[in-house]
C-alpha cells in the first residue's frame, strides 16, 4: 500500500477480507506509516523506491495524491508489479497513456480504483439498461453535490491534486457514464462560482454526448448541497431508471409501479468487490471489471473538460 491517507483507510479495511496479503505500507509520514503497519501487521518503508519493497511484493495499491500517480505507478510497472491505482489514473493523457502501453508491455495488470464500478444497484442498473425494457437512453444526469470545507486538503492544491472537485469527484462521473452508455464524444464543463476561495474549481457543470448520441449532465460541487436520494438518473424512451444512496428503482412507460432493486450505496463492499476484482486478476481468476483502457478515457475526458471551460466552448473528446 503506498500512502496512508484517507482514502487508503478504506482500501486497508476492504482488503482484511479478500485474498491478498498486505506486506508492507509505504508512508514518509512516520506517525501515519507506523500505526497502519501495526494496525496491519505489516512492515513500513518511508520510500516506495526502497529495493527490498520489489522483493515483497506481487502488487501494489497507490493511494499517493494525483501529481504523483504517474511516477509511482511507473516505477512498479517498470519492475513487473501489479498496480491498482486510485482514481484519476493520471492528471494528464499523455501520463496515461504511457502507463497503460507500459503495463501492456510488461505484461502485468493495470487497474484505476473506480468503486462504483462495484456498487451493486450500478451493476444491476447496466444489466437493465441493456436489457432494453426502458427502451432507447436519452438522457442521463448525476449528481455529486457535497459541502464540504476543502481549504486545509491537499485536493484544493492544484500543483498536488491536478484540479479541483472536477478531476476528483468528476472522474467517478465520468467513469460511471461510461460504464452505463458507452463513450463520450464531446463535452463541455462551466465552473460555478467559487465559494471557497481556492486555486481549483469548486463546483463545475459537466455536459457530455455519448458515442451513441446520448446527452449527459453532471454537477459536482464541494460547496452546495443538493438534497436528493438519488445521484444517477436514466431517462430511456420508454422508462425511467434512479439510482440512489439508499435503493435504486425503475419504471416502464404505461406501468404506474416502480420496480426496487438494489439496497443503495455501500462503501465497503464496493471496496471489497473492487479489491476481490483486482487480486482475482493477479491469480488469473478474473478479468478486470476496469480495463486500462476505460482509465485512460476517463483521463482523457476529464482533460478535454478542462481545456472546454477554458475555452467555453463544445470539445470533441481527444483521444
Amino acid at each position: 500500500m503506498v500512502g496512508c491517507g484517507r482514502i487508503a483507510q478504506s482500501h486497508l479495511e476492504a482488503l482484511s477480507s479478500t485474498e491478498g496479503k498486505l506486506v508492507a505500507v509505504i508512508e514518509p509520514r512516520e506517525a501515519a506509516g507506523q500505526a497502519a503497519a501495526e494496525q496491519n501487521q505489516c512492515r513500513l518503508f518511508a520510500d516506495y523506491r526502497n529495493p527490498e519493497v520489489l522483493e515483497m511484493v506481487d502488487a501494489a495499491i497507490v493511494c499517493t495524491p494525483p501529481s504523483s500517480h504517474f511516477e509511482v505507478v511507473r516505477h512498479f510497472l517498470e519492475n513487473g508489479i501489479h498496480v491498482l491505482c486510485e482514481k484519476p489514473l493520471t492528471v494528464t493523457s499523455k501520463d496515461a497513456q504511457d502507463v497503460v502501453k507500459l503495463s501492456d508491455a510488461k505484461g502485468v495488470h493495470l487497474m484505476m480504483a473506480s468503486k462504483f464500478r462495484y456498487v451493486d444497484d450500478v451493476i444491476k442498473a447496466k444489466a437493465i439498461v441493456e436489457s432494453g425494457i426502458l427502451g432507447s437512453m436519452i438522457l442521463y444526469e448525476n449528481t455529486f453535490c457535497s459541502k464540504v470545507a476543502m481549504r486545509e486538503r491537499w485536493n484544493s492544491k492544484k500543483e498536488v491534486a491536478g484540479g479541483g472537485v472536477l478531476i476528483d469527484n468528476g472522474s467517478h462521473s465520468v467513469d460511471i457514464a461510461r460504464y452505463l452508455l458507452g463513450p463520450i464524444k464531446e463535452v463541455q464543463a462551466q465552473n460555478g462560482i467559487p465559494a471557497q476561495g481556492l486555486e481549483v474549481e469548486d463546483t463545475v457543470r459537466l455536459q457530455f454526448r455519448t458515442e451513441g448520441g446520448v446527452m449527459g449532465m453532471v454537477d459536482l460541487s464541494w460547496s452546495i448541497n443538493k438534497e436528493s436520494d438519488v445521484y444517477i438518473s436514466l431517462f430511456g424512451s420508454e422508462g425511467t431508471l434512479l439510482i440512489g444512496w439508499s435503493g435504486s428503482r425503475y419504471r416502464q412507460d404505461g406501468n404506474s409501479k416502480w420496480v426496487s432493486f438494489g439496497a443503495g450505496y455501500d462503501k465497503l463492499a464496493a471496496f471489497r468487490r473492487q479489491l476481490e476484482n483486482f487480486v482475482g486478476c493477479v491469480q488469473g481468476r478474473k478479468l478486470p471489471l476496469i480495463t486500462p483502457e476505460d482509465a485512460l478515457a476517463s483521463v482523457q475526458v476529464i482533460e478535454t473538460a478542462y481545456h472546454s471551460a477554458n475555452r467555453n466552448k463544445w470539445l470533441p473528446v481527444t483521444t
